[in-house]
């Protein structure tokens, strides 16, 4: 388990984190969201030993992280912000002498070393892409039991993205993951919980679904026309609804989003009225909700 108890941090007159305190048990991805500033990395770092706390307490697997540091860092891997390595080395020879600092041997070193394409490139010929992957797999050579990941996928391409996200996928079965992050599809595609900050403070603990319920989009009916020349008779037959509360209108894909008063059900409705209207449809689907909405109004 990962448990953190008001954790708190100050420099000089500015506090960056203050009275965080959440627990992240086996089986769980948990996204720590916040915009820029708002105290997400020193959360981090603070979990990973590289930041002593102004007050409270922060725990990895039983080991106090200030008290017990070595014990903690071991069950720990780390992926910090920007990744740094040492530009000169081979891949190969940086993530040999990572496994020697994990204390890596035999056939168990030689098999968590065995993989990856670039492995005789010097670091500081990479992509950004690659040196990011690489600063993943040497976060995750020993097979720790906690992940602690700030910002895995940044600088990563669509492809090498679904790739870390499979991997955290696949690695969520046995691990804890706490994944610091402001790209908000990354919660949709990875995360069983997320944790929001701002300005240090944590202002919202739920699931994705759950915080995109609190979206004013939730259960919102999203209607596109084939026909532009409806969109204005779609759009006042729609506010007509007496369980519609809004429309809202995009003239440049000829679409309407209808948002339902609260509490209702509007998609059956809205339906029938297109049937009835002899609206030509290119789409009508239901919304879950929106998380940057979400995000937006807890962090504004």
């Amino acid at each position: 388990m990962i448990k953190t108890e008001r954790l708190t941090k100050h420099y000089d007159s500015l506090t960056a984190v203050e009275d965080v305190s959440f627990q992240v048990g086996p089986g769980e991805v948990l996204g720590f969201l916040g915009p820029n500033g708002a105290g997400k990395t020193t959360t981090m770092r603070m979990l990973a030993g590289f930041v002593t706390p102004t007050s409270g307490s922060a725990n990895i697997c039983g080991h106090d992280v200030a008290r017990e540091p070595l014990a903690a860092k071991a069950a720990l891997g780390y992926l910090p912000e920007g990744a740094p390595s040492y530009g000169e080395m081979t891949v190969r020879r940086f993530l040999a002498f990572i496994a020697d600092l994990r204390a890596l041997e035999g056939a168990r070193r030689e098999q968590r070393l065995a993989h990856g394409g670039v492995l005789d490139q010097t670091i500081e010929t990479l992509s950004k892409g690659f040196r990011r992957r690489v600063g993943l797999a040497q976060a995750i050579v020993h097979d720790p039991p906690v992940l602690i990941l700030d910002e895995p996928t940044d600088g990563l391409d669509p492809n090498q993205k679904h790739e870390v996200r499979t991997l955290i996928n696949d690695m969520a079965r046995d691990k804890i993951i706490v994944i610091s992050t402001h790209i908000l599809e990354e919660v949709d595609a990875v995360c069983t919980r997320a944790i929001i900050i701002s300005r240090g403070r944590i202002v919202a603990d739920d699931s994705p679904a759950g915080l995109a319920a609190r979206s004013r989009y939730h259960n919102a009916v999203s209607m596109q026309l084939e026909e532009p020349g409806q969109l204005a008779r779609a759009r006042d037959a729609v506010a007509g609804l007496p369980a519609v509360a809004q429309v809202e209108v995009s003239e440049r894909d000829a679409r309407l989003t209808a948002l339902p008063r609260s509490g209702a059900t509007i998609l059956p409705a809205l339906s029938e009225l297109a049937a009835r209207q002899g609206l030509k449809l290119k789409e009508l689907h239901l919304e879950s909700g929106r998380l940057d909405e979400v995000f937006r109004s807890i962090t504004a």
